[in-house]
């Protein structure tokens, strides 16, 4: 896909990769302001393509009593806020058939879950809005797989489509990113590597998900260099006190050195 076809998307030729980043949920109009104002800086001074990311409600949760979200209308203004207060697009994921739509009026990219993306009717739904639809591959789906998740969308006629590896399972607590996928489904769509998610520890005894931030790095550089397109961060000024996946997420405060070392190192790949 034409990664200059998504509105408002800066920097595409300047051969980095581009950023999904945000928090996980909007928790509220302040909130996402910040972390938008932050990163979006951060993006402009290294030059980096950026998508805002944010949940305008989260369907996948462990238990019945934890955060889903402020109410779908209200999150979604806010996205639509960021996106012309910023002046750059904004990604969010959807669940049901009658989302696509919905959100179709308000954000520029639909993102399917990992855990849906088998999911014929709802893929077919996000295509056929006209927007970019960003595919999770499923924690259970090999990288050739996603080939077919593709084509849900492209026969649908719709040719803006992204795959986001966000790992894979490695028996009931753990994730692993297979980095031979890479390659694989760049044959199919730009590749995004979701270095945050991809260090969930799912499963644990008390329902909230544990995680391993301090491989972000890690993970990110390691994408880098075998050639991942993107890479999707979500992100918090205070992680401890986010609402959801605050155990995974990368502190906004250590974003931009995180960023500073990527955007270095895409450079020397582009150079190789």
């Amino acid at each position: 896909m034409d990664l200059s076809a998504i509105p408002q998307l800066k920097y595409t030729a300047e051969k980095n990769f581009f950023l999904l980043a945000g928090p996980c949920a909007i928790e509220g109009e302040a909130m996402a302001m910040q972390i938008a104002e932050t990163v979006t800086g951060i993006a402009d001074r290294l030059k980096i393509p950026y998508i805002f990311k944010g949940s305008f409600k989260k369907a996948n949760r462990s238990r019945v009593d934890s955060f889903t979200g402020i109410g779908d209308e209200k999150a979604l203004r806010i996205l639509k806020k960021v996106s012309e207060h910023f002046g750059v697009p904004t990604v969010t994921d959807i669940h049901e058939i009658d989302d696509a739509a919905m959100a179709a009026e308000y954000v520029d990219v639909l993102q399917i879950p990992a855990f849906l993306v088998r999911q014929t009717d709802l893929v077919v739904a996000a295509a056929n809005t006209g927007k970019v639809v960003n595919l999770k591959k499923g924690q259970f789906m090999s990288p050739e797989s996603m080939k077919h998740a593709v084509a849900k969308v492209t026969d649908s006629g719709n040719s803006q489509v992204l795959i986001t590896d966000r790992g894979t399972m490695f028996g009931y607590q753990d994730l692993i990113v297979d980095f031979r996928g890479v390659p694989v489904m760049k044959q199919f769509a730009p590749v995004v590597l979701d270095v945050t998610h991809s260090l969930q520890q799912p499963n644990q005894a008390s329902g909230v998900t544990g995680g391993r931030p301090e491989l972000i790095e890690t993970i990110a550089r390691a994408g880098i260099a075998t050639g991942v397109d993107g890479i999707f961060i979500e992100t918090h000024f205070d992680p401890a006190s986010a609402k959801s996946d605050g155990a995974n997420m990368l502190p906004l405060d250590q974003l931009e050195r995180l960023l500073t070392r990527l955007t270095a190192l895409r450079q020397t790949v582009n150079d190789f």
